[in-house]
């Protein structure tokens, strides 16, 4: 079994869509190992992006991601990492596969409905960043 690190995106909470992603997740065999609403804040999305620094979307992404509510998860499955990056789609709703969650819910690249950990390193990195081990069942 995999963990991976998934998030719904605040243009997804806001737009309602939260539950029905979630509904999703679990439809494709994910144990959703912890999961909890938070705000992220400014400060929080620039560290958790730091990655992103050097590149010219790194303001927009960061304010994005404060700029309301999100779904912290941490998702369990064989290959996890793998089925929640394909569950999700391209990062380009208008190049993700049909019935993708960015294909049914993202409204553009920046306001994509989602993230997801890109390999296992990040994954502990992300996960660790956002929760306890205590807060994992």
């Amino acid at each position: 079994m995999e963990r991976t690190y998934a998030m719904i995106k605040p243009d997804a909470v806001k737009a309602g869509n939260a539950g029905n992603i979630i509904a999703r997740i679990e439809a494709e065999g994910f144990r959703i190992v912890g999961m909890k609403q938070i705000r992220v804040s400014l400060a929080q999305s620039q560290l958790f992006y730091v990655v992103h620094e050097a590149r010219p979307f790194y303001n927009g992404l960061t304010e994005f991601l404060a700029s309301g509510p999100v779904v912290a998860m941490v998702l369990e499955k064989d290959n996890a990492i793998k089925a929640w990056r394909d569950l999700m789609g391209a990062t380009n709703p208008a190049q993700a596969a049909e019935g993708t969650i960015r294909k049914l819910y993202a409204t553009s690249i920046d306001e994509n409905a989602a993230h997801g950990s890109d390999a296992p390193e990040t994954a502990a990195q992300e996960i660790a960043f956002f929760f306890t081990t205590a807060e994992l069942v």
